[in-house]
């Protein structure tokens, strides 16, 4: 089953994600758990995460549906210690929030080595608070999401990706979202489904596809490897509506939440009401296994 959705708001409380999710006939979301701009948030109380399940179990999301956003000021490649240690707190925190939600999937960025150091070192310097942020906590996965590469942000290319991967201890709560958006403007060209091919390829063989937890459908306002991080909506931007549709009808991407952010909320709809549309004719196709990839006959 493919589960297609977006980020939808939590206004008014946190239940309302899931409200919204479920008005737009979606089947996964994405959402905050508090004010991504800030570095702290009052506790969720019990009455707040009683309510949350309950909605949870009427609108039919399980936990593998849902991916939490973590905050934006998050920096686990901030090479200054007691800085660092900040973004640390700041990621057990949001792990811990999604616990107490009974979610498992925590989406952040890798951050930035600001310029002070190597990239290398950056990527040793996220993995360190990677490990140190997931002892902190019990069951929820950090998924970590690829950038569009401007200035020193790490995470823009697999290597880079990889290269965290190869230095976490806790590989077990380590997992990785590939935005599509991001992938193209750092130069995976992805206008064609066989620019996405390349890319998928490169991940699977330096990853692995058992890592990949969800994936970012956006398209881009920004040519590819402009790294200018400007999300469209589907259709509307350079990659276009190729590599969307075909995402949805590969059974590679069934089972793992696949989420709009893009800019337009009030086709939200129409976007999800298309993927799902193709996802559901994709159940009589025929799956080519040498291609590993599922076309319809016409």
């Amino acid at each position: 089953m493919y589960h297609i959705g977006a980020h939808t708001s939590i206004a008014g409380g946190l239940e309302n994600a899931l409200l919204e999710a479920r008005s737009l006939n979606a089947t996964a979301l994405g959402m905050f758990t508090k004010n991504q701009k800030r570095w702290d948030a009052r506790p969720i109380e019990t009455e707040e995460a009683d309510r949350f399940a309950e909605v949870m179990r009427d609108t039919g999301f399980g936990s593998d549906r849902i991916l939490i956003h973590g905050s934006y000021l998050i920096n686990l490649g901030n090479p200054d210690p007691e800085k660092q240690k900040r973004s640390i707190r700041a990621t057990a925190d949001e792990l811990g929030r999604a616990e107490r939600l009974g979610l498992k999937l925590v989406n952040v960025h890798p951050g930035s080595t600001l310029g002070l150091v190597p990239k290398e070192e950056g990527v040793r310097i996220v993995a360190r608070g990677i490990d140190e942020a997931l002892d902190r906590t019990g069951s929820a996965i950090l998924v970590i999401e690829n950038t569009a590469g401007s200035g020193s942000n790490l995470g823009s290319t697999i290597e880079e990706l990889a290269g965290i991967l190869e230095a976490v201890k806790r590989r077990g709560r380590l997992g990785f979202c590939l935005d599509t958006c991001h992938a193209h403007v750092a130069g995976y060209d992805l206008s064609t489904v066989e620019g996405f091919e390349q890319l998928i390829d490169r991940f699977d063989r330096l990853i692995g596809l058992s890592f990949l937890r969800g994936l970012h459908l956006n398209d881009a306002a920004s040519e590819t490897g402009s790294r200018r991080d400007r999300h469209a909506s589907l259709g509307r931007g350079t990659i276009g509506w190729a590599t969307f549709e075909y995402i949805v009808q590969d059974p590679r991407f069934a089972g793992i939440p696949l989420i709009l952010e893009t800019p337009d909320s009030s086709i939200w709809g129409e976007e999800i009401a298309h993927l799902h549309a193709l996802a559901f004719k994709n159940r009589a196709c025929e799956v080519y296994l040498p291609k590993r990839r599922s076309r319809c006959s016409t």
